[in-house]
């Protein structure tokens, strides 16, 4: 079918779709019923000679010829609504939903002062946190799969950087941290000076989005000709704390993110015997989505919230 007899409302429904995954989810969206968007679907089917969407136990998963269509489509669709909505954003009339992808600890940290900015604004607002499984986002935010990203992301940030104003992406710094290193009461080092050799020697866990048993730590170690054996890799940092309260491995996480561990009040910590660099965590969000008012609006408040824990953190690390 050529372009020019599309009926571009099916492109709407197949955004819809592909950002919720779900068709039940995508028609309460769309506000329309859900055999009316399988009908969509079929005729986009049609038109454009792919299946696009494979039904699965748990919703529907896209073909790579969907994955490939989508921010193209989601890019359009924007500027479209961009240029025919108005220019201001009213968070108490207005429903909107943004999604984002950070680590539990981050998670733990930025998200009550945030909720409690969007409650007292009455806003409309709804956020989707999705856990982080990867170093670099950008995938994610190029494809449109979440709004924000949250965390700590060196190189992705040091390519946008030499990028400059051709990036398509763009960062703002939030708060920063350092390395420590975390362990049980009555562990075997926790009465005496962590030394490097002593750190080397111990067993290790390793908080890791990705999967992999290899962490920043370890490219440090690296550097010094040494290794660490890491025991367990784990995805949160809550189950970190407990894991390492209850054992005799050692982890290293940045300090802020204690209080994300549950257990802050018990754990020993100990100042890491290598040098690691600072811990900077910076939000992600594509270019593209700052022509959205209620975008602009949320990244204010984003930003205004880290700034926020970001001053207790500090006020409360003076006091101890």
């Amino acid at each position: 079918m050529p372009f020019r007899t599309l009926d571009l409302n099916l492109l709407r429904v197949f955004d819809q779709v592909m950002a919720e995954q779900n068709l039940t989810r995508a028609a309460d969206r769309l506000a329309m019923t859900q055999p009316a968007v399988s009908n969509a679907l079929r005729r986009l089917r049609e038109a454009l000679g792919d299946e696009l969407l494979v039904r699965t136990a748990f919703g529907v998963r896209p073909t790579p010829r969907a994955e490939a269509l989508w921010p193209h489509v989601r890019s359009a669709l924007a500027e479209l609504r961009d240029a025919i909505e108005p220019a201001e954003f009213d968070p108490r009339r207005e429903e909107v939903s943004f999604r984002f992808a950070m680590a539990d600890a981050t998670a733990a940290k930025l998200m009550p002062a945030l909720v409690g900015r969007i409650e007292r604004a009455q806003a409309l607002v709804n956020l989707r946190v999705q856990p982080l499984a990867t170093r670099d986002p950008r995938p994610l935010l190029e494809r449109g799969e979440v709004d924000f990203a949250v965390g700590y992301f060196p190189d992705a940030v040091a390519a946008l950087v030499t990028q400059g104003p051709q990036a398509t992406l763009r960062h703002e710094r939030m708060w920063d941290s350092e390395y420590v290193c975390a362990m049980r009461p009555g562990h075997p080092l926790a009465e005496r000076e962590l030394t490097l050799d002593a750190f080397c020697e111990a067993h290790h866990l390793l908080v890791s989005f990705s999967g992999r048993a290899h962490g920043f730590v370890d490219q440090a170690l690296s550097s010094l000709k040494r290794t660490r054996r890491i025991v367990l890799t784990v995805n949160q940092f809550f189950t970190a704390g407990r894991v390492v309260l209850q054992s005799d491995l050692l982890t290293v996480l940045p300090r802020d993110f204690l209080p994300a561990t549950g257990y802050e009040d018990e754990l020993v910590v100990r100042p890491l015997p290598l040098t690691v660099q600072s811990v900077h965590v910076e939000v992600l969000w594509h270019q593209r989505n700052e022509r959205q008012p209620a975008h602009r609006w949320l990244l204010d408040r984003v930003l205004d919230s880290a700034r926020e824990v970001d001053t207790g953190q500090r006020s409360g690390d003076a006091t101890k």
